[in-house]
């Protein structure tokens, strides 16, 4: 593994790293989600590179939702010289497949991409294998794979090489190619031979063709099916590969595979890889669609309550059910958490109260809420009016006020009580009741005495141990367990460099806590699942969800739901999203209820 510089003589860079403006965005013709992105990128100083057959770029639209460039592959770049500055006019062909594609896939002409490259090595091909009588030499693409080795074969002498293409549907990305022989495969049959490759490129084949390199760049399948063939017949073969990247070049060590030669990264020894040192990892099986007149069941049961679908709204970002409805349809939750509600009126924080962080938010609102006697009253009945379960979540300073709280709530029909152990225990020095399993448990075993209700414990992420404060919730009578609460977090006035909450710390939420809430969930489950199974609860899982896929890799983890918060703020049709989501993914797995895919990660 190298780490030596791409510079000059001057010690200046040969990569390009900057903006350049879009030319044009174009939909290729018979595909739904595959463009042609067409820039110009301006060079600082003519020692710096252009891109070779099988490089690409780490690119990204300027003004973006997603933070990491993309690596993708260059289809087509042609130099030139305008003004005395050296440019590479340079086309990509997209595959829109998540938001960093689909940003790019829609760019307008004249907005600005971020670019970082040549990355990666190239195609090499060694001449003689170019100037035999018939084509030595063949070339493989397929679906969005085409890129790279279709400018790979324009870079070649015409009729030097014969190329075989594989598609779902239709054909695009061979405008260049200039094959002996081209063979096109598609799998509804709708161009060339109905099919995939090896309909069209078998053992035989290679054989009678004297080929005596092969070149491939397309999805797994077909790659292992290639190196397979070309090794049963002893001949040499270079692929492509493809990878999640972080920089592009080299340094954060993110994009590695493992060889029989030791651990390489895709974007510095690759993308084109020697396919005999490539140890492919084994397929995972695919799986069977539902019918298509068979729809999944999303409906869940926890603690005997029933929800119609696994989507609950958090509590503290719904308010009572009612303040959303102008903008959206509420049926489409599955449940909604009240506002946090304590035994007395609380007028909440002073000051400044949130702030906008890097994907998601700082708040510190103080549990502000008019009290049980005017929810129980008023707010309460309006809200089991809904066409969703109601879940009420509870909120005190000191044991007694949880106990008074947790008396009125179960003189209400209510169908579930959510106990909030976050809140500070005024007679602790104000440590929050969550954050130690003794604390926990008084707490937990105070409200357990005075309610019948099924009882879900809310459990704070800021917890020294996590895992022991949730068996110590489960052993004081919790039905069942959601977890996280927000993430204990400080902002500063950079103009007057103090704290800009009152209370120095305040709470972190939105998307950027997923992955550690995800990493708490998963470790409770895991927790919970050493107990006897009779003693076993449900979690919901909670932190930074906002969409279906954030959903099903909470309920992979182990959540029996999920509750989403800060995303409501942003999109107030994000149950609606995310159910529709779930549905269509349950469908096409053979999911035909949440319980098929529940905790299928904590499968040792």
């Amino acid at each position: 593994m190298t780490d030596e510089p791409l510079i000059d003589e001057n010690g200046d860079g040969i990569q390009f790293y900057g903006k350049a403006p879009v030319v044009s965005v174009t939909a290729v013709e018979g595909q739904s989600n595959v463009y042609l992105l067409e820039t110009v990128i301006t060079l600082e100083r003519n020692t710096q590179i252009s891109p070779r057959p099988g490089q690409f770029y780490m690119i990204r639209s300027e003004v973006s939702s997603v933070y990491f460039k993309r690596p993708i592959s260059v289809y087509r770049s042609e130099d030139f010289f305008e003004d005395g500055k050296k440019k590479i006019r340079i086309q990509f062909l997209i595959l829109e497949k998540g938001q960093g594609t689909k940003e790019l896939c829609h760019m307008k002409p004249g907005a600005e991409l971020s670019l970082t490259g040549p990355c990666g090595n190239a195609f090499e091909v060694e001449k003689s294998l170019l100037e035999t009588d018939g084509p030595s030499v063949c070339i493989v693409g397929g679906g969005i794979g085409v890129a790279p080795v279709a400018n790979f074969a324009s870079s070649l002498p015409e009729k030097s090489y014969d190329f075989y293409a594989s598609f779902k549907s239709g054909s695009y990305g061979l405008d260049y190619v200039k094959a002996e022989n081209l063979y096109i495969t598609t799998d509804d049959g709708s161009v060339g031979i109905h099919g995939m490759l090896p309909a069209a490129l078998t053992a035989e084949k290679i054989k009678s063709a004297g080929y005596k390199v092969i070149y491939a760049c397309g999805p797994a399948p077909m790659l292992v099916y290639v190196q397979k063939v070309a090794a049963e017949l002893g001949v040499k073969c270079y692929l492509s590969l493809e990878h999640r990247m972080l920089c592009g070049l080299g340094a954060c060590l993110g994009c590695t595979i493992q060889t029989k030669i030791g651990t390489l990264r895709v974007c510095k020894e690759g993308p084109v890889f020697d396919a005999s040192i490539i140890e492919f990892e084994k397929p995972f099986p695919r799986s069977t669609p539902l019918p298509e007149n068979e729809e999944p069941d999303l409906s869940v049961e926890i603690n005997g309550v029933k929800f119609k679908n696994p989507v609950i709204a958090a509590a503290g970002t719904f308010g009572y059910g009612q303040i959303f409805r102008g903008v959206s349809d509420v049926s489409w939750w599955g449940g909604v958490s009240s506002k946090g509600s304590t035994l007395e009126p609380r007028e909440g924080n002073p000051g400044e109260r949130s702030i906008e962080e890097s994907r998601g938010d700082i708040n510190s609102i103080g549990l502000q809420n008019p009290g049980m006697k005017e929810v129980c009253e008023k707010l309460l009945p309006e809200m089991m009016k809904l066409p969703t379960t109601t879940i009420l979540n509870l909120a005190g300073h000191d044991l007694e006020s949880y106990v008074e709280a947790a008396k009125m709530a179960e003189t209400t029909d209510v169908p579930m009580i959510e106990l909030n152990i976050s809140c500070p225990n005024v007679k602790a020095g104000g440590q929050a009741w969550g954050m130690n399993p003794d604390a926990a448990f008084e707490c937990v075993s105070a409200v357990r005495a005075v309610t019948k209700k099924p009882l879900m414990v809310k459990l704070s992420p800021n917890a020294p141990d996590l895992r022991a404060v949730a068996i110590a919730c489960v052993k004081a009578g919790a039905d069942s367990l959601s977890l996280v609460n927000t993430f204990q977090s400080t902002a500063i006035d950079i103009e007057t460099g103090k704290p800009f909450f009152n209370n120095i710390r305040a709470g972190y939420c939105g998307p950027a806590i997923k992955p550690i809430a995800l990493r708490m969930v998963y470790d409770v489950v895991d927790e919970i699942n050493r107990l006897p199974a009779e003693k076993r609860v449900p979690v919901i899982g909670i932190g930074g969800i906002e969409k279906w896929q954030d959903a099903v890799e909470f309920i992979m983890a182990g959540a029996s739901a999920v509750q989403v918060g800060t995303a409501v703020f942003v999109n107030p049709d994000v149950a609606r999203d995310i159910v529709l989501g779930l549905k269509s993914f349950m469908k096409r797995k053979g999911y035909r209820k949440i319980s098929d895919f529940c905790g299928i990660s904590q499968e040792k």
